[in-house]
């Protein structure tokens, strides 16, 4: 009898362990995708992704990235990916799936949409979420931002000038070329009101000398006579006036000073 009893304890063991294996097994989490064919795994990460569900969609396109790897699908699903990351928020990510796709698809016929898409992920993550709430406009942030934009969008224009992207491109690069211009000014308008009128001209005129045809330039030269004149030099500032009001027979700085700026260039978005 005791040596039937313990025959049965490494039967019961076994049940036991085999029990817990099943139930292991049981409670994993069953990948409701997994028979689903390319087509269609694409075609559900479209509907969450137009739904606004981006963080079901991303995961999505990257299951699908590996099922039709080498495959044009392949390709478009990262691409999509870039676009739920953007939308969703996450930039960085997007920016580093753009990086990859123009990477490794030099010759990808939708080069010039991945370089649209990583310009206008730049652009607005420097404009910023709140930028049109708080009034602050995008020359007023980190600059680094507005020429990584800049610069994909111009790569955009000078390859693909007959893409689609290319209008919305130049206009953003405007856009974007004024900002780095204000920003200059809004240096030169700080040592302005501090009185640090030298620093003031010097900075105006850098802006000035750099860019062209850009809005905030009025506001520079603004800038520059205004502090010719608190310096009591009255033949430049006499110059700098008459420059104002040739180059820009429509100002307001010379009414209204500094509050010609109350409807700012920026409204522009």
């Amino acid at each position: 009898m005791f040596l039937t009893k313990l025959s049965v304890v490494p039967a019961v063991m076994a049940m036991a362990a085999l029990s817990i294996v099943l139930t292991s097994c049981s409670s994993k989490p069953i990948d409701p995708t997994g028979t689903w064919s390319p087509n269609k795994l694409y075609s559900e990460a479209k509907d969450e992704a137009r739904s606004g569900a981006y963080d079901k969609a991303i995961p999505m396109f990257e299951k699908l990235e590996g099922r039709a790897a080498g495959t044009p699908l392949a390709q478009q699903a990262q691409l999509e990916k870039a676009y739920a990351q953007y939308k969703g928020g996450e930039q960085a990510q997007a920016l580093a799936t753009l990086d990859r796709f123009i990477k490794l698809h030099p010759a990808s016929s939708a080069l010039d949409y991945a370089l649209y898409l990583k310009g206008l992920v730049n652009f607005n993550d420097n404009l910023g979420l709140f930028g049109s709430i708080s009034r602050q406009d995008l020359s007023e942030r980190d600059q680094k931002a507005a020429k990584e934009s800049f610069e994909s969008f111009k790569e955009l224009v000078t390859r693909f000038p007959e893409s689609r992207y290319t209008p919305d491109a130049k206009a953003r690069m405007g856009y974007t070329v004024n900002s780095l211009a204000q920003s200059e000014v809004h240096v030169a308008r700080y040592y302005y009101s501090r009185g640090a009128y030298v620093a003031a001209i010097n900075r105006a005129q850098a802006a000035i000398a750099d860019y062209r045809d850009v809005p905030a330039l009025e506001e520079a030269t603004y800038i520059v006579f205004k502090s010719y004149d608190a310096l009591g030099m009255t033949q430049l500032r006499d110059d700098t006036r008459r420059i104002l009001e040739k180059t820009y027979p429509q100002t307001e700085f010379l009414t209204k000073g500094f509050r010609a700026i109350d409807n700012p260039w920026y409204k522009f978005w």
